[in-house]
């Protein structure tokens, strides 16, 4: 593997150290973390990006990205999954509705 593809493999494997501390962030509840986390995949994405224009990856290294892929979305799931709650409080609050205490 070239440096330059083991590079582009280390931001697939940085979004999925994010993706994990987001779902541990939202299994905590601690919102705010979370957003902060997505902040930071939303810069890791765009150079991501980038670095996929320049480069390709090996037979290998895609079927390695495609499992942290797999693990990434598992993640996503569970924290949406973990989100609507708040999410649903969120709107109410914004709606000006009064909020009910579950």
């Amino acid at each position: 593997m070239s440096a330059l593809n083991s590079d582009l493999i280390g931001y697939y494997e940085a979004l999925e150290r994010a993706s994990n501390d987001m779902l541990a962030a939202a299994r905590a509840a601690n919102w705010e973390q979370v957003v902060k986390l997505e902040g930071a995949c939303v810069l890791l994405i765009a150079q991501l990006k980038q670095a996929a224009h320049e480069q390709s990856l090996a037979t290998e290294e895609a079927k390695q990205k495609n499992r942290i892929m797999q693990r990434i979305l598992v993640n996503d799931a569970e924290i949406r999954h973990l989100a609507e709650p708040w999410l649903e409080e969120l709107d109410q609050m914004l709606a000006g509705r009064p909020h009910i205490l579950h």
